[in-house]
């Protein structure tokens, strides 16, 4: 059976790749992107595909494409919520600016979206949410800052509004991919701090290195991991939290056993906190 989907940041990268997917399984799909024309030029035409403008940090454009994909298709059984970018660099060299404007697109954007479509799977009592994060939300690391607490933020807000929406038959899964060949880590889609001081220099310039070099040349395949978020729009009981890729399998369970470490290691004065009744 066929689906509507709406999709954010379908220009390019894992956006294009899932709307391709979906539009290739006879689905229906709201692809969206700030310049309609970048997704027209990326997905083409079709019957099935409809696509308008939508720069997730507006809120009267997210009301005003949600309205436009309800009137076209009269429902949204999939919100992709992809669209973000990174910023990364060490913590005090970031101004406020950066770190407001980080924010208001991967979670506040993100919100955003999800809210404005909340009602209408609500009250259909069906829909699926998928919320492509990273594996960078759950762990932080050296020059990530900005980028990583944006993605631990995505992670606990998908947590949280799965078991509020379950009930209702509306499953939420928060997708954190390791490293993808997509354009991620080109300039036009990451952003480092401008302000260097040099005690980091020395550092930052070894973590910019390993990035730029890896650009392109990462193992994850966007187009496998778009017929994934397919087939965990299909499962009945979709797993809250899914990695994609080895490398997000290595880092997640390395977040796992560290935290697993400092629980043990720990756990005395941790438990010392309790009162006496």
């Amino acid at each position: 059976m066929s689906k509507i989907w709406f999709i954010t940041g379908a220009t390019r990268g894992m956006g294009a790749e899932i709307a391709k997917a979906a539009l290739a399984s006879g689905n229906q799909v709201v692809a969206t992107g700030r310049r309609a024309d970048a997704v027209t030029k990326a997905l083409g035409t079709s019957d099935n595909l409809f696509v308008t403008e939508l720069d997730i940090t507006r809120e009267d454009q997210v009301k005003n494409a949600v309205e436009a994909a309800i009137n076209r298709f009269g429902r949204i059984d999939v919100l992709v919520n992809n669209a973000g970018y990174g910023h990364l660099g060490v913590f005090e060299e970031t101004s406020l600016e950066d770190i407001r404007a980080q924010y208001n697109t991967n979670v506040f954007g993100t919100m955003a979206v999800t809210q404005a479509v909340i009602p209408f799977m609500r009250k259909q009592r069906s829909g699926r949410i998928i919320n492509i994060s990273s594996v960078a939300g759950l762990k932080g690391v050296f020059g990530g800052s900005i980028y990583n607490s944006s993605k631990f933020a995505v992670e606990g807000f998908s947590q949280s509004i799965a078991e509020e929406l379950a009930p209702f038959g509306v499953f939420v899964t928060v997708v954190s991919p390791g490293f993808f060949r997509t354009d991620f880590l080109d300039l036009s889609s990451v952003k480092y701090s401008k302000v260097g001081i040099s005690d980091y220099s020395e550092a930052l310039a070894e973590f910019r290195y390993f990035h730029d070099n890896r650009n392109h040349f990462q193992a994850g395949d966007p187009a496998k991991l778009a017929s994934v978020v397919l087939h965990l729009v299909q499962v009945e009981k979709p797993p809250v939290s899914f990695v994609a890729g080895t490398d997000a399998v290595d880092w997640a369970t390395s977040a796992i056993n560290q935290k697993q470490d400092q629980l043990d290691e720990w756990r005395d004065l941790s438990v010392s906190t309790d009162g006496t009744w």
